[in-house]
């Protein structure tokens, strides 16, 4: 059974950071392309961040500079470092996996940027 885990989510003052981290078990990630969405509040989910099974990376433009996505194969986890956090960077923030026909979801993990 396919299963993904976030965490890491909090309260940051803009300009802050947060490292998220989505662990995976039923599955082996080095192999996978990994993504990270995001979803605020009246908002769709939108990608934010890629990375493919060679560890190319892709990025929207409104984190590119900002955020880094990678993997830790050893601890098969995918993390999201996201510095120099804004306001509108607020959402549940979601890794994903697709396989075949089935997309895998975890269950979120809550990132405010306030002051």
């Amino acid at each position: 059974q396919v299963q993904l885990m976030e965490s890491g989510g909090g309260l940051v003052q803009p300009g802050g950071s947060l490292r998220l981290s989505c662990a995976a078990s039923g599955i082996i990630l080095r192999r996978l392309t990994m993504d990270w969405y995001r979803q605020a509040p009246g908002k769709e989910r939108e990608l934010v961040a890629t990375i493919k099974s060679g560890d190319t990376t892709n990025y929207v433009d409104f984190v590119k500079g900002r955020f880094t996505i990678s993997r830790d194969n050893a601890r098969n986890t995918v993390y999201l470092q996201m510095n120099s956090l804004k306001p509108e960077d607020t959402a549940v923030y979601y890794c994903n996996v697709a396989l075949g026909r089935n997309n895998y979801w975890g269950q979120g993990t809550q990132v405010t940027v306030s002051s």
